[in-house]
């Protein structure tokens, strides 16, 4: 599958790329079961258990047959990497899936709620420069209570 004098990184990278600038995103449902069967290197029926298993869950074509995208080829990939060299049970694999999900989501959100803390600062500091920019210079607070006052003996007649 590897171009030739490419690392497969390299060749799965380039294909991703390729596939990103030919219009097909990562998440779209493009390989039927055959096709992604022989790319994660799996066998046909071992996709359909980890549908049924809900640790892969491809999209669905109108007829109702599976269609996996790059991403679900990627997903196989590592669910099979965990359970043949990691020895994860493949319930830890889905458990350790969701987690990685939740990870993602949770970043996402953190990265939304910063970028909104940061325009709210922004925000906040120019609604403050304009109230700064708005004092009267020309005025000055006197304080009343020391006053000066000046002193006039009285003069006898």
């Amino acid at each position: 599958m590897a171009a030739a004098g490419r690392a497969p990184e390299e060749s799965r990278r380039s294909t991703d790329e390729d596939q990103e600038s030919a219009g097909v995103a990562q998440d779209s449902p493009v390989f039927v079961i055959s096709v992604a069967a022989q790319l994660s290197g799996l066998h046909a029926q071992t996709l359909r258990s980890y549908d049924r298993l809900g640790l892969v869950s491809p999209g669905r074509a109108a007829g109702g047959g599976r269609r996996y995208s790059q991403r679900d080829i990627a997903l196989l990939r590592e669910v099979q990497r965990l359970s043949q060299d990691e020895g994860v049970n493949l319930a830890g694999v889905k458990r350790i899936i969701e987690l990685e999900q939740l990870v993602d989501e949770l970043r996402t959100r953190l990265e939304e709620t910063t970028a909104e803390l940061d325009a709210v600062r922004a925000a906040a500091a120019h609604a403050t420069a304009a109230v700064h920019r708005s004092y009267r210079r020309d005025l000055v607070p006197v304080d009343r209570r020391q006053a000066v006052v000046r002193w006039r003996p009285t003069r006898p007649d």
